[in-house]
């Protein structure tokens, strides 16, 4: 059955909690932002921000939220490319804060890390950051600073390009997703750690069990939930926190506040996307257009026409619309565990709407999504979660036991990254990628998983997804978008083969809601070190039964397909439950560089570490 929106959900947000209604922005001239409608864009080459705390009211409940100049979102900095920006931000918060320029290339000491970067912003403090801007496109900046970007503080960011872009349109509008709670972040985070399951309201009914009884019969059911039931997982788990608690906002308002962008028929739309919340996926679709996209993460690609894409935590798209049919049009944006939607309205002129959809049916993930082949897994059904995981930790790499990791990715240096699918290290040498195609070959683990209390699972046959739509969005009648339909317009920028690579695996437990590398959360991990100017390659590996958006800060992230051709450069890199993704990266940033789970919550329980790239 689909989820059916509640009332208090729908009606959430009938009071304004920003100013920032109407980002149209004419591209001709682009530069002639401040029309009426636009009081939140900033532009030119001096800003001054100020984050502090602020009244809202978004639920029909008053709370304090922190804000970039008093707004959700912040405000929009529009930059062109070339310039040198300075930004002044200033902190009247009582606690540290900072901003972090999210998948801009910049020097580390900009970068906006408390820790890394630099110390933070003190209450009444202010931080100048200072930089040329090498780049152009849909980019967004949020506090790296505890859980203050769930509390509100980010904000949307244009760079427009020095040269002409390979496509036309005619008006330009920034649509950016987010989630807020009326709960602070502190009372999440202690449901989370009593119950992780705490906000997964959307689990299996009686009802489902007869369904799938009469779909697969007693036998298999049965098995099926004495499995999960051992593991101590649901399979409707697809995100921490649901639409219980999460008010899904366009661009800063909740779905009755109906944000609306205007258009004249026959005119090309672009909507620059950005997922800039705290733990929520969005399937975003346009119902009745077809949406062509030319950008992912603020770089050119290969047009390519879709009905519907997922975006992660951090993600970035740009897409082309052009409407003509109709006065009114949804931009629907439902969450990936279908508990809720963001949404907005293209039309004609103001106070006109769309028919708003209801959300698909309840996805389910399935022990194949997390690369556990039920012919390989043999009894186990009927053995508990931890004899599960003893039982994987043998399979194909009981050489591998008493391996430092640290040790095992050096001793791989060069090598294709496809070699690396399970197998003893003795058998890989000399393999290629097409020897590799089809083996199906047990996972290896890193040592530091085994018997580690916080690991909860291993993956034993995981694979790239890159053509997968994603968990809810297979064979649902729409074109969806996919990894593998992203090609960048350029070719790899690098040109080099890796000279080594880097194995890292996505860990977590899920009952005791802690999320880490390799079993090894950050505070006892040691920096991953890269020397400066070389090539690696970095495959990951997910281990979890979640999707996990992975971001490397100060570099870019050049995603290959299974063959090791390059595919798309990126800043986020998004890993589904039972996939293995691997990208290169060129170690041309000096200094001390942040790399994480961009799940706030994962990041802010383990999963990250520091990069370091030195001389």
């Amino acid at each position: 059955m689909p989820y059916k929106t509640s009332r208090r959900t729908f009606v959430k947000g009938l009071v304004a909690t920003s100013l920032f209604g109407g980002l149209g922005l004419w591209r001709s001239p682009v530069w002639a932002v401040n029309s009426p409608g636009q009081p939140s864009v900033l532009t030119g080459t001096e800003f001054d921000l100020v984050i502090g705390e602020t009244p809202v009211n978004i639920t029909g409940a008053p709370r304090t939220a922190m804000t970039i100049n008093g707004t959700i979102p912040g405000p929009l900095l529009r930059w062109r490319e070339g310039d040198t920006v300075t930004l002044r931000v200033a902190n009247r918060l009582s606690e540290d804060t900072s901003i972090h320029w999210h998948g801009i290339i910049l020097p580390a000491n900009m970068d906006g890390v408390p820790g890394l970067s630099f110390h933070g912003i003190a209450p009444d403090g202010m931080y100048e950051y200072k930089f040329q801007v090498n780049q152009n496109g849909t980019y967004w900046y949020h506090s790296h600073s505890g859980f203050q970007e769930q509390a509100g503080v980010y904000g949307p960011l244009v760079i427009d390009a020095r040269e002409p872009e390979p496509f036309e349109y005619d008006r330009d509008y920034v649509v950016m997703l987010t989630d807020w709670t009326d709960e602070t972040s502190d009372e999440v985070m202690a449901k989370l750690k009593k119950q992780s399951d705490y906000y997964n309201f959307n689990k299996r009914t009686v009802g489902d069990f007869i369904s799938d009884v009469k779909e697969k019969g007693w036998g298999a059911t049965v098995a099926d939930r004495k499995m999960w039931a051992q593991m101590k997982m649901s399979p409707t788990d697809l995100a921490d926190i649901s639409g219980y608690t999460y008010t899904y906002l366009m661009n800063g308002q909740a779905p009755n506040g109906n944000w609306t962008g205007l258009f004249k028929p026959g005119e090309k739309l672009r909507l620059r996307f950005i997922n800039g919340s705290a733990m929520s996926y969005f399937d975003v679709r346009i119902p009745g257009l077809k949406m062509t996209v030319v950008a992912a993460d603020g770089l050119y690609v290969d047009p390519v026409s879709v009905d519907e894409f997922r975006i992660a935590v951090a993600e970035t798209y740009d897409v082309i619309v052009e409407p003509i049919a109709e006065e009114a049009y949804t931009i629907f944006a439902q969450s990936m565990d279908r508990t809720g939607f963001a949404r907005g309205t293209l039309a004609v002129r103001d106070g006109l709407s769309a028919p708003v959809p209801e959300t698909d049916p309840r996805p389910e993930i399935s022990m194949a999504d997390m690369g556990m082949d039920h012919g390989s897994m043999g009894g186990m059904a009927g053995m508990d979660h931890g004899g599960m995981q003893g039982e994987m930790a043998t399979m194909d790499h009981s050489n591998m036991s008493g391996m430092d990791h640290g040790q095992m990715q050096g001793d791989m240096g060069g090598m294709d990254h496809s070699k690396m699918a399970g197998m003893d290290h003795g058998q890989m040498a000399g393999m290629d990628h097409g020897e590799m195609a089809g083996m199906g070959a047990m996972q290896s683990h890193p040592a530091s998983e085994e018997d580690n209390p916080l690991v909860d699972m291993q993956t034993m046959t995981p694979t790239h997804k890159l053509d997968d739509p994603g968990i809810g969005l297979r064979d649902n009648g729409r074109r969806t978008l996919t990894y593998a339909d992203l090609k960048s317009t350029f070719p790899d920028p690098d040109g080099r083969e890796p000279g080594r690579t880097i194995e890292l695996h996505l860990t977590g437990h899920m009952e005791k809601f802690s999320w880490s590398f390799d079993g090894i959360e950050f505070s006892d991990a040691e920096p991953l070190r890269l020397k400066y100017g070389e090539r690696v390659r970095i495959t990951l590996v997910n281990d979890t039964m979640m999707t996990h958006p992975i971001h490397l800060h100060g570099m870019w992230s050049d995603l290959e397909d299974e063959h090791g051709n390059f595919m798309v450069r990126k800043h986020t890199i998004d890993m589904p439950p039972g996939s293995k993704r691997s990208y290169r990266v060129t170690a041309d940033a000096l200094g001390r560089w942040a790399y994480h789970c961009h799940l706030l919550f994962h990041m802010e329980m383990g999963m990250f570490r520091e990069v370091r790239v030195d001389e």
